[in-house]
């Protein structure tokens, strides 16, 4: 009997990438096959990451393919307002197509037809396409079962008066989701943190979309463990858990930059607990000055220090001069394993 074949589909962002490709090896462990979708852009940069220059397109045991994220050639791929329009306008159909690809060439070789999909709650849009074409469905849920909470309970919200139909604040102060969970503050909801404020209603209604559509699933994943958040856990006992989702072993990871391992090194030569870490992920942008002045409040402190400077945020030249300013103190890395 053929192994069954899952085909797995992150949002398009580095930190939703990972977790689902660490997911993906698990899954190939247990003898199933999987195959990985990224956009081609992001397919690009994890390949040309890789330290393999074989040109091949499996990722420990993972098959990658792509399909186009329908934006143009230089559009900004951190407007996750533009980012959600051609979910909806262009990548279902991209996505359906590819399906039937996978599954054709799978068969033609003697193995499986797609028989699985599981993608990114995020990308709960493609939920229908997968049912359409026969598909089991499972969401995977990259981050805290309480970020999936706050999603989901976004209609309550609105009914308790905490936010409007907008999903903006109609009042200051904190509230809880559920007696056992922390206070949250009206001012802290994503969907109204994610970039141009203009933006922020095509980004609330690909999440209330995203939550329609999840009901399409049989099972929901957590990258999570019960012991860490149980109040939000008690919200959705039916929920799995799939965490923490890291491997003692090395496995490619799925990330869009190469990564630099001798940070290691630099980190076990300081005293313990004495390194301050500053990373803020894949999609941030700064201006010159707030990393010079980011640089020059790092190095007063007077501690050690270590620094991811995505190489899509910072020329050399600007590098040079937050290394100068860094000091003996800081170490400036392009991306951390």
């Amino acid at each position: 009997m053929a192994a069954p074949h899952v085909l797995a589909l992150p949002f398009p962002a580095q930190g939703h990438v990972i977790p689902l490709m660490e997911l993906s090896h698990r899954l190939v462990q247990h003898g199933v096959k999987v195959t990985f979708v990224n956009t081609e852009l992001n397919h690009a940069l994890i390949l040309g990451a890789l330290v393999s220059k074989d040109g091949s397109s499996r990722l420990g045991g993972v098959d990658m393919v792509s399909i186009p994220d329908g934006l143009g050639d230089g559009e900004d791929r951190k407007n996750l307002a533009r980012l959600a329009e051609a979910f909806s306008e262009v990548m279902p159909g991209e996505l359906e197509k590819l399906m039937g690809r996978v599954s054709d060439s799978s068969v033609s070789a003697g193995g499986e037809e797609l028989t699985w999909m599981i993608a990114d709650a995020s990308m709960a849009w493609a939920f229908p396409v997968a049912r359409r074409l026969g598909l089991r469905v499972a969401a995977f849920n990259p981050s805290s079962v309480a970020m999936f909470a706050m999603r989901m309970s976004i209609p309550e919200l609105i009914r308790d008066g905490v936010v409007d139909e907008k999903g903006l604040p109609k009042r200051g102060g904190t509230f809880r989701l559920a007696p056992a969970m922390p206070p949250l503050d009206t001012t802290e909801l994503s969907w109204n943190r994610a970039g141009d404020p203009k933006g922020q209603p095509v980004i609330l209604d690909l999440i209330l979309r995203n939550n329609a559509a999840t009901h399409l699933a049989e099972a929901v994943v957590i990258s999570s463990v019960q012991e860490l958040e149980p109040g939000a856990f008690a919200l959705f006992p039916e929920v799995l858990t799939a965490g923490p989702l890291v491997s003692a072993e090395y496995k490619p990871a799925g990330s869009f930059w190469a990564e630099d391992d001798s940070c290691a090194a630099w980190l076990d030569a300081q005293p313990a607990g004495s390194v301050v870490y500053v990373a803020f992920g894949s999609f941030a942008i700064f201006d010159r000055a707030q990393l010079v002045e980011l640089a020059e409040a790092l190095a007063l402190t007077s501690r050690p220090f270590l620094w991811v400077v995505r190489p899509d945020s910072a020329s050399e030249q600007w590098l040079e001069d937050l290394r100068r300013r860094a000091g003996p103190c800081g170490r400036i890395v392009s991306w951390c394993p």
